[in-house]
């Protein structure tokens, strides 16, 4: 006997026409929908409002973040990197989220997010420092606000909103804001991220650059969503679709919804329309998956461009603007050079330093052999040299 078939069952009254009221959606998701075409200001009518002075530092950030881009790109093909996933075409984005936060916010970047990091304030050779192959990281999470440059797709999006959660069961009003790739969407921690952050209002703002590939997989072979911003409706948050490329834009729509997760609004996901001009790294040939032409169509959406055409037509792009901003770019340019030319000074050691507040009996233990095979290598190149200096002294006449 099934539970229709139980005495005193509904089953042919009409009131389960529809499903049972506990069915019913919880609110009314046409708020959370992102709008039909990708949000703009540069080029619009709404770009008159925008403060020159916000302008002009947003264009100041995109130059010297397209140089750091190079440079970094670079400093790979010197060996002086093991690899770079550039930022390259994606900076609006970069810059936008990083001036977005207050200081006492807190950045989820993942691999690609170097700029984002170097924009907020990191060090750049301290945001390269795990792209070198150095150490696990090489900045200090806590002082800066930054968690550590996260490799694994879409992991850093549940400690972001574990971080979030916890600020506001303390009182705290911090916010998390964190950054992930088109492709980081197709893995469970997005969801999973995505659905704590909303049942429990956590103070998050979720940043996706679709880039338009996963590595050489493109978005529509990903997902058949309409796009990525309307996956917010079905966790119960607000959607919103940006032109990433538009750099106003982007800081508007990310300070409003890191303004509403602050005063309690809760998480809000915003997709970032952009393009990643560069191949996914250096180990990467982007000829095998796309057309030169359709990356040469991006690039006349460069977000450079988009935001020097305004800057012009209000006569603030002048010589000497310009040429301060790029003599800024290139000295940047210059001290990360220099300084990732010098061979930096490493102690295997730290392999186990900063992984555990209270290392595990076994990191313990693995620990004490390597100090062992360190100093027997470190006795035995002793007592070469001390056997070179001897025979050098026979040999004298």
């Amino acid at each position: 006997m099934t539970v229709l078939e139980q005495p005193g069952s509904s089953r042919n009254k009409s009131s389960l026409a529809g499903p049972p009221p506990a069915w019913q959606p919880r609110v009314d998701p046409t708020p959370l929908l992102p709008d039909a075409e990708p949000y703009r200001l540069l080029g619009t009518d709404a770009a008159a409002r925008l403060d020159s002075g916000l302008l002009t530092r947003l264009y100041t950030e995109l130059v010297r973040g397209r140089r750091y881009n190079a440079q970094a790109t670079a400093l790979t093909r010197q060996g002086r990197l093991a690899v770079y996933p550039s930022s390259t075409g994606q900076e609006a984005c970069e810059v936008a989220a990083a001036l977005a936060l207050e200081d006492r916010d807190w950045l989820f970047p993942s691999y690609r997010d170097t700029l984002a990091a170097v924009a907020r304030g990191l060090d750049p050779v301290q945001a390269l420092t795990l792209l070198r192959g150095d150490w696990h990281n090489g900045y200090d999470p806590q002082e800066h606000r930054i968690a550590p440059l996260c490799t694994p797709l879409a992991t850093q999006l549940p400690h972001a909103v574990g971080l979030a959660h916890a600020a506001r069961l303390k009182g705290d009003e911090v916010v998390a804001l964190a950054m992930v790739g088109d492709g980081g969407t197709s893995e469970g921690d997005f969801h999973e991220a995505l659905n704590f952050a909303a049942l429990w209002q956590a103070p998050v703002v979720f940043l996706v650059q679709n880039n338009g590939f996963a590595i050489s997989v493109p978005l529509a072979k990903q997902t058949a969503a309409p796009s990525l911003a309307h996956k917010a409706v079905g966790y119960g948050m607000p959607g919103r679709l940006v032109d990433g490329n538009d750099a106003p834009a982007m800081h508007e729509v990310l300070t409003e919804a890191v303004a509403r997760a602050r005063r309690g609004g809760g998480p809000t996901l915003i997709e970032a329309v952009t393009y990643r001009i560069e191949a996914h790294t250096n180990a990467d040939d982007a000829t095998r998956y796309r057309s030169d032409a359709e990356v040469e169509t991006w690039q006349a959406h460069d977000p450079i461009a988009l935001l020097e055409r305004e800057l012009a037509a209000r006569d603030l792009l002048t010589d000497a603007f310009v040429g301060a901003t790029r003599d800024g770019a290139e000295q940047l340019a210059a001290d990360l050079r220099e300084r990732m030319n010098a061979d930096p000074e490493v102690d295997p050691m730290d392999l186990f330093t900063h992984v555990f507040a209270e290392q595990t009996s076994q990191l313990r233990a693995q620990a004490a052999q390597l100090r062992a095979e360190l100093d027997a290598e470190s006795a035995g190149h002793t007592e070469d040299a001390a056997g070179t200096d001897g025979s050098a002294e026979e040999a004298r006449p």
